[in-house]
């Protein structure tokens, strides 16, 4: 059954790239509780203001134009800080995270379809390959780049390319040799 390791390794992977998410959010992006703190701090001081609280909360005292254009400028900027914070995690979530999540699920669906392909044996083992070279030189890559490892975006161009091929062999194979089912009476 040459479908079974895109299968295993469909799964496999899938639980690999579902499980890293969370790990690089919490160790990659440690900053972010602390751009967090800041804009609740910061927002929630406009919010009094919004309230008409115009006092300065250290010393009760009624707040000038000029205090209360810095507390808005304090307010601006914490939220810009918790922006630049977030970026780079919803650049890992669109990237590698999403990729690998959808090529695991991809490796699994083409392994159940070869199973009912009746292809030959070597046209087969080039589709089951070619979809996990593609899942490994493209998302594993991009994994590889989030964490700096250098020869990771050379290697990472050949994974698209990989995947578009085997889909491309995979259809043509559906349509030769995908026998339908025969009718019983």
């Amino acid at each position: 059954m040459i479908g079974k390791k895109n299968i295993v390794f469909g799964f496999i992977y899938l639980v690999f790239t579902a499980a890293l998410g969370p790990y690089m959010l919490q160790t990659m992006f440690p900053d972010m509780g602390g751009a967090m703190q800041i804009k609740q701090k910061d927002v929630g001081y406009l919010q009094q203001l919004a309230d008409g609280e115009f006092e300065n909360p250290e010393t009760m005292d009624p707040m000038s134009a000029e205090q209360i254009a810095q507390a808005n400028t304090r307010g601006i900027l914490a939220l810009s800080m918790l922006d630049n914070a977030r970026a780079p995690i919803n650049d890992m979530k669109g990237g590698p995270h999403a990729h690998g999540n959808l090529e695991a699920v991809l490796n699994i669906i083409a392994g159940l379809t070869l199973c009912f392909l009746a292809a030959p044996v070597l046209y087969k083992q080039i589709i089951s390959w070619l979809f996990i070279l593609g899942a490994l030189l493209h998302s594993g890559m991009l994994y590889l780049r989030v964490f700096d490892i250098g020869f990771a975006g050379t290697l990472l161009n050949f994974g698209p390319w990989f995947v578009l091929l085997a889909l491309l062999l995979m259809g043509l194979a559906a349509a030769i040799w995908l026998q339908p089912e025969p009718v019983r009476d």
